[in-house]
């Protein structure tokens, strides 16, 4: 498929996302990336609001399930405490765990999103699936090698300025 730092759309937070966009747009399958995307790094637990939001997307009938590249227990922790589906080990911006979930799910790459806050990963891997993208902005770059990476993409997010989701 297509090789592409560019996410399709761009959202501040993925609380920000109505699942009404997702419905438009004939979406059942929602993949999110984990740290910094669902929770920061620094914690276990999600705000309230973002605990909401995963109930009220699930609640309109649509699959969500976290594809990490984790190969810690914490995702699967956080997924079986919170009712998602989980694919950890997904060597995004491979194909392979993106592929995986969709299979998991019966869905085609039309019928799904990916949600990250990693160009280099989460959108680039969705891109390479023929799945829509969508870019957050990270919740806590906390070290040095997280600001980094940020400033590394600044560039792309740049181009992908006028791609952003309104409520």
């Amino acid at each position: 498929m297509s090789f592409s730092l560019l996410p399709r759309h761009r959202a501040a937070a993925l609380t920000d996302i109505h699942p009404d966009f997702f419905v438009e747009h004939g979406i059942r399958l929602v993949m999110l990336d984990f740290d910094n995307t669902i929770i920061p790094y620094t914690t276990n637990d999600p705000t309230p609001l973002m605990a909401a939001w995963l109930a009220w997307v699930r609640d309109c009938g649509i699959y969500v399930c976290v594809v990490s590249n984790s190969k810690k227990n914490r995702a699967p922790e956080f997924c079986k405490k919170h009712h998602l589906h989980c694919i950890t080990h997904a060597h995004k911006p491979g194909r392979k765990g993106i592929r995986k979930c969709m299979e998991q799910f019966g869905m085609s790459p039309e019928e799904s999103v990916l949600i990250g806050d990693q160009i280099y990963t989460d959108t680039l891997g969705a891109n390479r699936c023929g799945v829509r993208s969508i870019l957050v902005k990270s919740i806590d770059n906390h070290t040095f090698w997280l600001k980094l990476r940020h400033v590394l993409e600044l560039p792309f997010i740049f181009l992908a300025r006028k791609r952003r989701l309104s409520k």
